[in-house]
């Protein structure tokens, strides 16, 4: 799992903001799901996609 960069994100839309919080959003909940299986091989994955939405969330709440 990569950490997001905040440049990155200022530079797009409100639309593709949108579209990528929702895929960590979805990346979150397979990676809840595969670690009710089994024990994760990352434990960090978790909190870096966490963190990743924090960021997105940041962002459009200041952009409005």
């Amino acid at each position: 799992m990569t950490r997001i960069k905040i440049k990155d994100l200022r530079s797009k839309a409100e639309l593709e903001l949108g579209e990528l919080l929702a895929g960590e959003r979805e990346k979150l909940l397979e990676l809840n799901m595969r670690a009710h299986e089994s024990k994760p091989k990352n434990v960090k994955e978790a909190r870096e996609i966490r963190k990743n939405i924090a960021r997105i969330l940041t962002l459009l709440k200041n952009k409005n």
